[in-house]
């Protein structure tokens, strides 16, 4: 007679945990000579199991760009991304610091992923509806949204355009064509399916494009949006920011055993995943899912290989369930650094032009800084009226609101 040993219940294991060594052995980074192919053409999904099981990059360790994917960029449109990055990590900063100094109550930064949103920001055209997560300022960035408006947000004073309704770095940008964040995990990409569907029945040109974390490819508005782009061709660009963390929590406990990418050919999406931090491939790979889109061809599932840097956001503390050098050992580098080696490679960068740079982008954002609490601060306001709570709700306010906004009116 054979025995069998009991089953055992398995459990995804972290990059590191505090304390250890950080392991990044397991992970197959190809040479960016080795990326797959780009394809031509009309594509199936099942075409592109190589593109979401490999790895499309554009630049080598040493700066150097080549392969199937490099993009035609400028030399100033490459010194135009730098820009945009190094300006959203100088936001940051900034940000950071003045919540750290109760100026604010809470910030989210986005240290090693600027790549993910001003690359793709720069390869979409202006028509072109976001709907981000809180990890994508970049994208206003590219938009030019005025940074001292995106502060007067944060602090929630009387210039704040969602009159203190949301929380601090849950922007929103009609204007720009940049969706309200949400705090209810995934449900913009349902929205940006929707919106695509309805851009296509309408004969429009514009196309969406929604971002996740790795965490949230766990809620059912996910694999809502992705059965409803497949199923009507959608002109939309579906983004999985794998970041390696959700919080506190390693992605490998909703990575399946495989890359996001491999989860849309399940739902016959064409997929593909990229080197987050490489600005070249980001911008590539968008700029093709775009081109299908508009052509008619539906969706694209893209996920970012990333890493997010700093804590889940200033509520958090990496060090409590990650090695404190896990960034630093992380084998795709930083999204700035290698873009700003690939320029030096160019002869059209060095290091004293980044240092200035560097300093005219911290100068500007300590002058937006001041600019935008001369406009309130969140201590002392000026603040939105409490009655503004009733407007940009309902076109005719119904009678219940009608009741208690009277009602507040008169003190009762």
């Amino acid at each position: 007679m054979k025995t069998s040993s009991p089953s055992r219940l398995f459990v995804p294991v972290a990059s590191s945990r505090p304390g250890e060594v950080p392991d990044f052995s397991q992970l197959h980074i190809p040479e960016a000579k080795a990326s797959p192919a780009k394809p031509e053409g009309v594509i199936t999904a099942e075409e592109t199991y190589d593109l979401a099981l490999g790895l499309v990059r554009v630049l080598d360790d040493g700066g150097c760009a080549a392969g199937d994917w490099l993009p035609d960029l400028s030399v100033e449109r490459l010194i135009e991304g730098l820009r945009h990055m190094m300006h959203v990590r100088a936001y940051d900063e900034r940000m950071f610091r003045m919540q750290r100094q109760g100026q604010l109550s809470f910030y989210v930064k986005c240290t090693g992923e600027e790549a993910v949103a001003v690359a793709q920001a720069m390869a979409l055209n202006p028509g072109d509806m976001l709907f981000p997560s809180y990890r994508q300022q970049g994208l206003l960035f590219v938009r030019g949204r005025s940074v001292v408006d995106m502060m007067c947000h944060c602090i929630s004073n009387a210039r704040d355009n969602l009159k203190g309704r949301q929380m601090p770095v849950f922007y929103s940008w009609k204007e720009g064509n940049f969706f309200s964040i949400s705090g209810n995990l995934a449900t913009q990409y349902s929205q940006a399916a929707g919106w695509a569907m309805a851009s296509a029945y309408k004969g429009e040109e514009h196309i969406a494009s929604a971002w996740v974390g790795d965490g949230s490819t766990a809620e059912a508005d996910v694999h809502y949006a992705m059965l409803f782009a497949a199923t009507y061709k959608a002109p939309v660009l579906l983004n999985v920011v794998n970041n390696q963390w959700a919080i506190s929590t390693p992605q490998s406990f909703a990575s399946t055993g495989t890359t996001f990418a491999a989860r849309g050919i399940g739902y016959h999406i064409p997929s593909v995943r990229v080197d987050g931090n490489d600005f070249l491939a980001v911008y590539a790979v968008t700029e093709w899912a775009a081109e299908r889109a508009r052509q008619g061809h539906g969706p694209t599932f893209i996920e970012h290989f990333t890493y997010r840097a700093e804590g889940h956001s200033t509520s958090d503390n990496p060090a409590g369930y990650r090695a404190e050098d896990e960034a630093r050992l992380w084998p795709l580098g930083d999204p700035i650094a290698r873009l700003k080696q690939h320029l030096i490679t160019l002869g059209a960068w060095d290091l004293d032009r980044h240092a200035a740079l560097e300093a005219e982008l911290a100068d500007s954002v300590t002058r937006d800084w001041k600019e935008a609490i001369g406009y309130g601060s969140l201590e002392s306001g000026p603040h939105w009226p409490v009655e503004s709570m009733f407007e940009d709700v309902f076109k005719e306010m119904p009678p219940h609101l009608l009741k208690q906004r009277k009602q507040l009116e008169s003190g009762s």
